[in-house]
């Protein structure tokens, strides 16, 4: 075993906010295939349905053609939306490598409105490093994004 082996981990990104607005909205604005193209990327072939295969298309990298391939997993209407997020590809290092990951979508009523907790799981590091760091930054600013794009359906 070499010392990259080793040393290899496995990290999250955790992004938690709160919304002044009900479960239901928030919800509508996760899985509605056109506002997930204003607050992420425009999604090909979405259903919010368990097993339902579809692709977002984001820059390419060295050997990797740029689609990230999800898989809707779980689907609980305004409590929690889960799917798979693969993308990369093996010959790469850096940016475009192989990501084998789940993004978690978990909402709670609370006294103010909903509470969004986003998980991104499953960065295996070093070999991930540069798309956990990327999408860290990411994932804020999105959220953020689903904060105003959840503002206009109230």
């Amino acid at each position: 075993m070499n010392d990259t082996a080793l040393k290899s981990s496995t990290r999250d990104i955790v992004v938690d906010e709160v919304f002044p607005h009900a479960p239901e909205t928030i919800w509508k604005t996760l899985t509605t295939g056109q506002l997930i193209a204003r607050w992420l990327m425009q999604p090909t072939g979405f259903e919010p349905v368990e097993g339902k295969k579809f692709t977002f298309k984001t820059k390419p990298g060295g050997a990797w053609d740029g689609t990230i391939h999800c898989q809707v997993l779980e689907v609980m209407p305004n409590e929690r939306f889960v799917f798979a997020w693969k993308g990369g590809h093996e010959e790469n290092v850096g940016y475009g490598s192989r990501l084998d990951t789940v993004v978690t979508f978990i909402l709670s009523r609370v006294e103010n409105g909903t509470r969004l907790r986003l998980v991104h799981s499953g960065f295996m590091l070093p070999k991930n490093d540069i798309a956990f760091r990327n999408m860290s930054d990411g994932w804020n600013k999105i959220v953020h994004n689903l904060g105003a794009i959840a503002d206009e359906q109230d």
